[in-house]
């Protein structure tokens, strides 16, 4: 990609983080953490790789996104918003009473939600079916799916893997956001998932690992994945939870915790200070 493009698409990200600081700090509650790890893929997948279409969400023969770790709606919910499926102020009514942006994503309310998601470990077997689907129609989309390194401890999981490599889907690309931290602290010492590469080259994937937030590793994979044949694709994006906010990255206590009012001006300080340095260069 051109030096531009990054530049865009860092900016979008720093938009998207602003908007899950937003949504969750008016919600007063929310998982910030995760959502700002995946803060990066959810701008490249929105803003370069998806084909989707803000003004036709149903369109049938667009590509699929699933929100397997369901959790981290307000990322994928900013990103919905900064693309155009719906006005980004409407990220303030998160989890409101009678908001359609609810703590986890609802296909039948949200523009661009493709699966609702929340019980960890179902969204990847979605996806498996999804691309089935796809394959047997006849249909040229891809279908894409982002889970939690804290979920893969689920064991539906690897059911899905199974599922995934014996039907040979490449139209299948899993994205794990290995940053470290579930809810319950360190995933390594919780219930190790390593190591996560090996596992599901085993499993029969093609593996990349990169970092997360390296916007020319994130197309570099993706466009790789698009080449593979005769089996699924994975991506490990090695992450910082909480990314973009210096109080909030490494620390396992903002997987579901929302920033309180003096908390949510240092963190919009500091992202508004990222955004005008990205957009004065």
């Amino acid at each position: 990609m051109t030096s531009q493009e990054k530049k865009q698409l860092q900016i979008m990200a720093c938009k998207v983080r602003m908007g899950i600081i937003s949504s969750t700090h008016a919600a007063k509650c929310g998982h910030p953490g995760g959502s700002l790890s995946a803060a990066d893929m959810f701008t490249y997948l929105y803003f370069a790789e998806l084909n989707v279409d803000p003004r036709n969400p149903k369109w049938e023969d667009r590509d699929r996104f699933v929100l397997s770790k369901g959790h981290c709606a307000p990322g994928l919910y900013a990103a919905l918003a900064n693309r155009g499926f719906f006005p980004v102020e409407d990220l303030l009514t998160l989890r409101k009473v009678g908001s359609y942006l609810q703590g986890h994503p609802n296909m039948n309310s949200v523009p661009g939600v493709d699966m609702s998601t929340g019980s960890l470990g179902q969204g990847i077997s979605c996806a498996c079916g999804m691309a089935l689907a796809a394959r047997v129609q006849g249909k040229a989309l891809r279908v894409y799916t982002l889970l939690g390194d804290g979920e893969i401890q689920e064991g539906e999981v690897w059911e899905a893997c199974m599922f995934a490599s014996h039907y040979k889907l490449d139209n299948l690309c899993v994205i794990i956001d290995n940053n470290g931290l579930q809810i319950d602290g360190n995933v390594e010492k919780v219930m190790s998932p390593y190591p996560i590469d090996a596992k599901l080259e085993a499993f029969g994937f093609h593996v990349r690992t990169i970092d997360g937030h390296d916007f020319d590793a994130i197309a570099a994979a993706l466009d790789e994945a698009k080449t593979v044949k005769g089996k699924p694709s994975a991506i490990i994006l090695k992450t910082v939870k909480g990314k973009g906010v210096s109080f909030m990255e490494n620390v396992a206590g903002w997987h579901g915790v929302a920033p309180n009012d003096e908390q949510y001006e240092q963190a919009m300080a500091e992202l508004k200070q990222q955004l005008a340095e990205l957009e004065g260069m």
